[in-house]
């Protein structure tokens, strides 16, 4: 079985949880998926079954996209809306949404972050949140990261009756971003406490909310005898130009060959016969092979 699923991952289960689920649904156990979301954030989880499982890595690194809402006036030790208030502060008055602007378009580009305490970053052979669980101290890595776009989506909303703003946003993120910390990060700029309650991610890789399917729609499928929800590995190289092979050219991408060829792309999807079978990449006046997908067969 190979092919690739984009999966809508409800709240309250972790991607792990989904990728154990799909190996006892589908009776298969190489898969693997492409970035994980916290158990409180829904959203596209792109699945990689059987030869997908090689583009995993190659769907890792592309930009991520997701909705949410940041809360002003109160910061918690998850950084998100499942943790213990740590920090408060009454808003006696709400920011500006020029204001919130400006500090959004300052956490946009190359940024540094902190990732935080309660997460799944290893230091010294540990994740975080064993140190945070154990109230052990440890310093954290920073690692830079990509912001997109960081954008308000509407008027933001002020509860004068307990002193916060909810902020609803769209972020455009690059692999490693925690959109938590960003929350926290903006909050910071606006000098208030911050933590991020509420998550979707909206887009990864080529993949939107109206391509997913659920776990539940996924079992009946299958214990019908239908697999429409396994596309082919071609539906993540949708923005890459495809070239179909020739017999001759076949052979040489077998044996890992470069090839030179008429055309012009700094990334090519390589088919054979109608299947994709590798993905090249220009160099200079050659394409050479970036990924095999040699036994793929749909």
């Amino acid at each position: 079985m190979n092919g690739i699923i984009p999966l809508y991952k409800p709240k309250g289960i972790t991607s792990a949880d989904c990728v154990y689920r799909l190996r006892k649904i589908l009776h298969e156990r190489k898969i693997g998926h492409t970035g994980t979301l916290d158990p409180d954030v829904d959203g596209v989880l792109v699945i990689c079954v059987g030869q997908a499982t090689k583009l995993v890595n190659h769907l890792m690194q592309s930009p991520k996209t997701y909705r949410g809402q940041i809360t002003l006036g109160q910061a918690t030790t998850t950084e998100d809306a499942s943790g213990d208030v740590v920090a408060q502060e009454v808003l006696k008055e709400p920011f500006t949404t020029k204001q919130i602007v400006k500090a959004m378009k300052a956490l946009t580009g190359k940024i540094k972050q902190t990732p935080p305490l309660y997460s799944a970053v290893r230091v010294n052979g540990k994740r975080l949140y064993e140190y945070a669980r154990a109230h052990e101290s440890v310093e954290r890595p920073t690692r830079e990261v990509n912001i997109y776009h960081f954008e308000v989506l509407n008027t933001p909303t002020f509860l004068a009756d307990v002193g916060k703003q909810i902020i609803e946003f769209e972020v455009q993120c690059s692999k490693g971003t925690y959109i938590r910390t960003l929350a926290v990060q903006l909050g910071e700029l606006l000098q208030v406490p911050a933590h991020m309650n509420q998550l979707t991610r909206t887009i990864g890789g080529t993949f939107t909310l109206k391509d997913t399917v659920t776990l539940e729609q996924i079992e009946k499928s299958f214990n019908a005898g239908e697999n429409s929800f396994l596309l082919s590995l071609s539906a993540a190289f949708k923005q890459s130009k495809r070239y179909d092979l020739s017999n001759e050219q076949w052979r040489y991408v077998q044996n890992g060959r470069s090839l030179k060829l008429t055309v012009s792309d700094s990334q090519l999807a390589l088919f054979y016969k109608g299947v994709l079978k590798a993905i090249y990449q220009q160099q200079n006046e050659l394409y050479v092979p970036q990924l095999m997908l040699l036994k793929n067969d749909r």
